[in-house]
């Protein structure tokens, strides 16, 4: 069973405001050259009330539990999924604000929206995604980016130059967002490894543009 989550102490929406999840400003953005042409922006506490938007997004979400081959078996994949594609409403309006205000601010760099959502629920440390570059689709081929706000407890997210080298490690919730940008789904790798550190659950927002999975 997924852990508790235990709410952060400065994730507090403005008075009036009580249960709303709401994205900030973008202007303290913090940008990092990984090199071979990929960046990663980072942005502590992005979204505020993403407490209370992790626990209805727990609720509102018709999670799916999916399955995989490998080598010579099928496996459960580790963690809970669900994808929302350009036309399908979103499952709260905080998801709409949050991908409106990262379509205009990145706007004139990634030439294009953001238009899909992919949500996944990792709800203990033994849930996981293994190394990877959204590389299904245009991302294989052309720079583009990946926007991902995290609510819930803090988990590590890594990167890693393609084919092997020094990690770059983040740990992100209660509203962090980081987006990775330029050639980072084709240069770079990322993963959220299993712990075995006693962990809450957390939610990733993954916001894409157009034909990038």
């Amino acid at each position: 069973m997924p852990r508790t989550l235990q709410g952060s102490l400065f994730d507090c929406p403005d008075e009036g405001r009580a249960g709303e999840a709401v994205p900030g400003a973008l202007d303290g953005v913090r940008r990092t050259q990984l090199g071979a042409g990929a960046w990663v922006d980072v942005l502590p506490a992005w979204l505020t009330g993403a407490d209370a938007l992790f626990e209805r997004l727990v609720t509102r979400v018709p999670w799916r539990a999916d399955r995989r081959p490998m080598y010579d078996r099928v496996v459960d994949v580790p963690r809970l999924q669900r994808f929302y594609d350009e036309d399908e409403p979103l499952p709260d309006p905080a998801l709409d604000a949050a991908r409106a205000a990262l379509s205009t601010r990145y706007a004139t760099e990634l030439g294009e929206p953001f238009r899909t959502v992919g949500l996944c629920w990792y709800r203990d440390g033994n849930d996981s995604v293994a190394w990877h570059g959204d590389t299904i689709g245009r991302g294989a081929r052309f720079d583009t980016m990946v926007a991902i706000v995290s609510v819930g407890a803090p988990r590590g997210l890594a990167l890693r130059p393609r084919g092997g080298g020094a990690a770059v490690r983040y740990q992100l919730g209660h509203g962090d967002l980081l987006v990775m940008g330029g050639s980072c789904q084709r240069t770079w790798e990322h993963a959220v490894p299993k712990t075995r550190r006693p962990v809450g659950p957390r939610i990733s927002i993954q916001f894409r543009p157009r034909g990038v999975r």
